[in-house]
């Protein structure tokens, strides 16, 4: 990679790059270094106790997750990038409380967001070429063994909140994150101070007490874990606890109270598709694998598959009320071909008939 003049010469390429990122969408964009030997030290803890279940990707690619320069030769400093995804006009707690709809984390409803961000970091990285001339430099969106909040945090966009999320003083915690790779010496921007202070809102909401302690979640009790990451059978103990959300949980986002300072976002990739922002639970269950896919082409809610995405519907309606055309709707997927599906619909089946 090519060798860049000392960090003070690049003062003004720094805050060209910050007025780059914002003219692309980005609502926030901060500059750091490589050193993560704290959040090294705190990811070793959580996957000794366990903490992680079955997302074997934390545990992979040795030290490269928390030593950028092994990750992509050369690294110096990483510029991380922000960009809100609230929707506008929605209230997430309607759908949460209404046990017809299902509830889809927020990030979800629009576009996939790796696509919409990695696009504009690739851009980001053009503009400063143009600037410099050929450097060194990876774009990374949630797409590789990559410590984003601890880069976030070190590079000022916010503080780690003790749900485990980061989060900012003006923009609350809707939001994405994104980073470049660079073998650039910009200079590097500040941390921001932890402002949780005694708050324990998002470990008091949370519904099945995955954050275990401030700052610590345990994967194997959260809803998005269960609902996303999860290959098998959600645990029976959990289910009745997660309610009608059917991808992701915001619950703990939702209650922090940081976030009466959060904007509904501009970015129009990001605005609810497909009716997705409060869906009725009868029409999801009855989609086939091809209306799954088709109905659900350039969404993130596309990854989990058809036959977790009936799983966790079918737990949503278990947890309904106890209506004949609910437990009619069910009973056509006791045939399912998959035993994931076939196994949860039973159980969703016996509540909604009184039988468990």
């Amino acid at each position: 990679m090519t060798q860049r003049n000392p960090d003070s010469e690049l003062q003004p390429l720094a805050r060209q790059i910050k007025a780059w990122g914002q003219t692309l969408g980005f609502q926030q964009v901060g500059i750091t270094d490589t050193d993560l030997r704290q959040a090294e030290q705190h990811l070793e803890r959580w996957l000794a106790a366990g903490r992680h279940g079955e997302m074997g990707f934390m545990a992979r690619h040795g030290y490269k997750r928390s030593r950028p320069p092994l990750l992509v030769e050369g690294t110096r400093r990483i510029i991380s990038v922000r960009m809100d995804y609230l929707p506008s006009h929605d209230d997430p707690q309607a759908v949460l409380d209404d046990p017809e709809l299902g509830f889809i984390s927020r990030y979800a409803l629009g576009r996939d967001y790796h696509k919409v961000m990695r696009n504009r970091l690739q851009k980001l990285a053009r503009l400063i070429e143009q600037e410099t001339g050929p450097f060194g430099y990876r774009c990374f969106v949630d797409s590789a063994p990559v410590l984003e909040k601890p880069l976030a945090q070190k590079a000022g966009l916010g503080w780690r909140g003790k749900h485990s999320n980061i989060v900012n003083r003006k923009a609350g915690c809707w939001f994405f994150l994104g980073e470049l790779y660079t073998d650039l010496p910009l200079p590097i921007d500040s941390p921001e101070a932890d402002h949780c202070g005694r708050c324990t809102a998002c470990i008091d909401s949370c519904p099945t007490q995955a954050i275990v302690a401030p700052y610590e979640v345990d994967a194997r009790r959260c809803i998005s874990y269960l609902t996303i990451e999860l290959q098998g059978p959600i645990p029976e103990l959990l289910r009745p606890l997660m309610g009608n959300r059917i991808y992701g949980c915001d619950d703990c986002l939702m209650a922090c109270p940081w976030n009466r300072f959060a904007r509904p976002a501009d970015e129009q990739d990001f605005q609810p598709r497909n009716g997705l922002d409060s869906p009725q639970l009868l029409a999801l269950i009855a989609w086939d694998e091809e209306t799954f896919l088709r109905r659900l082409e350039g969404s993130p809610v596309r990854r989990i598959g058809h036959q977790r995405w009936l799983r966790n519907i079918a737990v949503a309606l278990g947890n309904g009320p106890a209506r004949p055309d609910i437990a009619a709707a069910l009973a056509r997927q006791l045939s399912h071909p998959s035993e994931l599906v076939r196994e949860h619909v039973a159980w969703a089946l016996g509540r909604v008939r009184g039988e468990g």
